[in-house]
């Protein structure tokens, strides 16, 4: 999953990214009128919410692991590859290790918080949660309430749905009436009830349309996993990931989540 700008002090600098991500940012607004309102099954997202919580409650994986290929578009129209290794505590939880794992280097979503790992020790903390983390498994897990206390703290509005279809798929949209496409707004699976975009302006150029997809849905027991997930800026792929290794409800140690000390001797790539 893709976490935002997250490699300081030598770690490179991963733009135009969220995860599972847009942390702690609000929305954008248009100042264009606003589109007229379509009739929807659901009065609310809260409503969309609550169906998606009561469809998977109980029967949602609480623990993944894989490994990640991270592909990059770089300035000069080539692609920078890098294995990326993924640990999710659900709700709420995500550790990400870059290779090598020997440097020390990774992001953590933990306690609300996001914290960036450097050579081995913390090197930056900050409120935040990942928008992706939230919308595509803590929905799951968390109760209805507190999820939509999340999503309005993320700049998404739940007084705004509307249907829409997506790859000849039907689409419940919450955030944005129908026509609207300059407001943070989330795109639900209407019949499997499971996440499959996020849309907002471009945080580097508002002007711009940020389309952050989960791909290739497959099913994990009675739940879902997108092991693909792509982003797209005004219409061009800059960035995807795709899973491998992936394995769901397995022992993952507590102390994973712990930002001190980083390198940490229970990974389960260790």
């Amino acid at each position: 999953m893709t976490p935002p700008s997250i490699r300081a002090a030598g770690v490179a600098a991963l733009s135009a990214m969220i995860l599972f991500a847009a942390c702690s940012r609000g929305s954008s607004t248009s100042s264009a009128p606003a589109p007229a309102r379509v009739t929807t099954r659901y009065a609310d997202g809260g409503d969309v919410v609550e169906a998606m919580h009561a469809r998977y409650a109980g029967k949602w994986y609480r623990t993944l692991t894989f490994r990640q290929k991270t592909s990059r578009l770089l300035p000069n129209n080539t692609w920078k590859v890098e294995t990326w290794y993924e640990s999710i505590r659900v709700p709420g939880r995500l550790r990400i290790d870059f290779d090598p794992m020997s440097a020390g280097n990774g992001v953590l979503y933990a306690r609300d918080s996001q914290f960036v790992a450097s050579n081995g020790r913390v090197i930056q903390s900050s409120p935040g949660i990942n928008d992706l983390l939230l919308l595509g498994f803590d929905v799951y897990v968390n109760t209805p309430s507190r999820t939509e206390a999340l999503m309005r703290r993320q700049g998404i509005d739940l007084s705004r749905v509307h249907e829409d279809t997506f790859d000849d798929r039907p689409m419940i949209v919450i955030g944005a009436l129908r026509g609207d496409l300059r407001r943070k707004q989330v795109w639900i699976d209407a019949e499997r009830l499971y996440f499959v975009r996020l849309l907002e302006p471009a945080r580097a150029d508002s002007s711009k349309l940020q389309d952050i997809r989960f791909a290739n849905y497959e099913r994990r027991g009675d739940a879902w996993l997108s092991p693909r997930v792509e982003i797209y800026n005004d219409g061009k792929l800059v960035f995807y990931e795709d899973y491998s290794d992936v394995k769901t409800d397995v022992p993952v140690d507590e102390s994973l989540f712990d930002p001190t000390p980083w390198k940490n001797p229970k990974h389960w790539m260790r």
